[in-house]
């Protein structure tokens, strides 16, 4: 099942809670699809903290036993997941994930497509589907190969095997590592310290990092000027650049 917990207007909490691993159905993906696509309709959407229940397993990836019985369900199941990822990497405001334990395959996939990530000392992360008879998704294995590089990406996609939370901090993975029982409090804390940011701002910053690799020299110019278009007619930035320049005078 999916928890949904919106702590406040700015902030809700998604919880993977399946057990014993997460691992996610097409249901399950389902559900997150249409709470992400909902979110996202708002006029003021809150930042999104992603995590699993329990202290072993953020996500296990996908539910091979739900393909073993229904083999047809693999093809529907996998256009859920990269629907997913895409309203994950385009939802405007801040996604925060919030790693207790196991984040492998499609689970490593949704950190990768998350705006910050709090790991907790226990996690481990990695591709194990060559040893399982199973491929990522190739939106996951682009965005691995942008955010820790090629070959760190062919090490792990090769091998299937898994790294802890110090590696992944150390090869950019992941953002921070916080103990278990730290690991929601500071999760929130830094949702919240995202979701403060001009979310107009934020949401053009993200679309841009999402978008610029396919993009043309002409296109990214034409993009910062539609930006930069949009935000000096707002008042809000206004008043941010107002209140830089009062600071700078003193």
């Amino acid at each position: 099942m999916l928890r949904i917990d919106h702590l406040t207007p700015t902030l809700e909490w998604l919880t993977i809670d399946r057990p014993p691993a997460n691992a996610l159905t097409y249901d399950l993906l389902r559900k997150l699809v249409d709470r992400f696509a909902e979110l996202a309709n708002e006029a003021d959407a809150p930042a999104i903290v992603l995590t699993g229940a329990g202290e072993r397993f953020f996500c296990a990836g996908g539910d091979i036993g739900e393909v073993a019985k229904s083999p047809d369900i693999a093809i529907p199941r996998m256009h859920a997941f990269h629907r997913l990822l895409v309203e994950q990497e385009r939802y405007g405001a801040p996604v925060i994930s919030a790693v207790n334990g196991y984040a492998v395959g499609a689970g490593i996939e949704l950190i990768l497509h998350s705006d910050y990530v709090v790991a907790s000392e226990n996690a481990q992360f990695g591709f194990p589907e060559i040893n399982n008879g199973l491929l990522p998704a190739a939106k996951g294995m682009r965005r691995a190969m942008n955010c820790i590089g090629r070959r760190v990406t062919e090490q792990m996609l090769y091998t299937g095997e898994l790294i802890g939370s110090a590696e992944a901090l150390e090869i950019g993975l992941i953002n921070e590592v916080v103990s278990l029982g730290e690991l929601h409090d500071r999760a929130k804390e830094q949702a919240e310290k995202l979701r403060a940011k001009d979310v107009h701002l934020f949401a053009a910053i993200k679309r841009t990092l999402t978008d610029a690799e396919g993009m043309t020299d002409d296109e990214m110019e034409s993009r910062t000027i539609d930006d930069m278009a949009a935000y000096m007619n707002r008042s809000e930035t206004a008043a941010a650049r107002e209140q830089f320049l009062q600071r700078k005078a003193k």
